[in-house]
């Protein structure tokens, strides 16, 4: 019996290096409203969903001064990658398409919200390599709590046990190992990642690196995961029972 098999991929600082642009992004919409961050600050905060970040220097804003902050933000990051264009990180667009070309079924589960997804995708030429896209919309917990990745298994259809998680954060990688999912810990500054595998950069995975962590089996254990594969696989046969949320 052949058993489907997926890859659940973060996307800002796994599949391109956004951070440059984010950092522009939210500098300048802050200022706007009057607040000053640093570089530093900037990046304490990088990877978190956008109400986390927001109340990091507003306090606990209405939901309108949210929601006016966060779509002049996130409409300023998307002006940058659509006038200066946006680069995959070394090794993404091989490995994106050989695993399509393999029959993987891949995933983006990320904290960005929906629109970047498409914009970035569009950029990359690559929205025809993924099947299923999991953003800020889409859950109520940011990683690491594993919402994300048993909302993309599920749109997948493959049970949390056969999902390899791609990520650069320590927070999504300890979502992945929640989730009862192996992971891949790309580390370019050298930060020390609790994946199974970690890599400086995706060019140098070896080549049956998936291969060999799609052939294992996770044991479940009595930990926190084992907890959750139940709920995961619970939460599949939920998000199958409606439409698969595809790309468009």
């Amino acid at each position: 019996m052949t058993f489907l098999r997926a890859v659940l991929w973060d996307m800002d600082g796994t599949l391109i290096d956004s951070e440059e642009y984010h950092w522009l992004s939210w500098r300048d919409t802050l200022l706007a409203w009057g607040i000053t961050i640093t570089h530093a600050q900037f990046l304490s905060t990088f990877g978190m969903r956008n109400d986390e970040i927001v109340a990091q220097w507003l306090g606990t804003p209405s939901p309108d001064v949210l929601e006016r902050i966060a779509t002049s933000k996130e409409e300023r990051y998307r002006k940058l990658v659509c006038e200066q264009g946006i680069k995959p990180l070394p090794g993404v667009v091989q490995w994106v398409s050989q695993l399509h070309e393999q029959g993987w079924l891949q995933a983006i589960a990320t904290a960005a919200p929906r629109k970047n997804v498409d914009v970035i995708l569009e950029a990359l030429s690559a929205t025809h390599c993924f099947q299923a896209i999991v953003s800020a919309e889409d859950v109520q917990q940011g990683k690491p709590d594993p919402e994300v990745y048993f909302k993309a298994a599920g749109r997948l259809g493959v049970p949390p046990a056969h999902c390899i998680v791609i990520e650069d954060a320590a927070a999504g990688i300890e979502g992945a190992k929640e989730a009862g999912m192996r992971s891949i810990g790309i580390s370019r500054n050298g930060q020390q990642l609790p994946a199974d595998i970690v890599v400086r950069s995706l060019d140098l995975l070896g080549t049956d690196a998936l291969e060999a962590l799609g052939s294992g089996s996770l044991g479940t254990g009595n930990g926190p995961a084992a907890a959750r594969i139940t709920s995961g696989l619970a939460l599949a046969k939920e998000e199958l029972s409606g439409p698969i949320n595809g790309l468009r």
